[in-house]
C-alpha cells in the first residue's frame, strides 16, 4: 500500500514534522515529496487536487485526504501514543480544517521560511520522491 505525503518544502514547521514522521515510521510506510517539486506538482494533478494546494496532504493508493483528515491520517499509522489522535476525526471536517487553516495561515511567520526545499540526508533519501 503506498503512502505519499506532500507537504510544503519550504516552511520550516512542515520539514520538521516530516522528519518527525520519518522517526515515528520504522517500517518506512510513507514516502515524501513537496508541494513544489516536479513529483509533487503532477501527483497533485493526477489526482486532481484543487489548484495552488500549498497544504499537508495524504495520497494513499488511489485516495488523497488533505488538511487536518491528512494530518490525522497520517497519525493514525504512526507508532507510539500518536495513534490515538485519530479520535480527533469525530469532530466534523469544517471545524477541524478550520483550526487547521488558521494555523497554516501563520507557519511561516511562526516557525520561518527556507529559501529552498530541504535535502534529505543519505539515509532518509530513499523516502523521498
Amino acid at each position: 500500500m503506498e503512502k505519499i505525503i506532500l507537504f510544503d518544502g519550504v516552511c520550516n514547521f512542515c520539514n520538521k514534522s516530516v522528519q518527525f514522521i520519518i522517526k515515528r515510521d520504522p517500517k518506512a510506510q510513507f514516502k515524501f515529496a513537496s508541494l513544489q517539486s516536479e513529483v509533487g506538482k503532477r501527483l497533485l494533478d493526477e489526482h486532481n487536487a484543487p489548484k495552488h494546494m500549498d497544504s499537508f496532504v495524504l495520497i494513499e493508493n488511489d485516495r488523497i485526504f488533505y488538511k487536518s483528515t491528512a494530518a490525522l491520517e497520517v497519525c493514525k499509522n504512526l507508532k507510539g501514543v500518536w495513534k490515538l489522535f485519530y479520535v480527533f476525526v469525530i469532530i466534523p471536517r469544517p471545524i477541524r480544517d478550520f483550526i487547521y487553516d488558521r494555523f497554516a495561515q501563520n507557519r511561516y511567520r511562526l516557525f520561518g521560511k527556507k529559501k529552498s526545499c530541504m535535502l534529505p540526508s543519505p539515509t532518509e533519501r530513499d523516502r523521498f520522491l
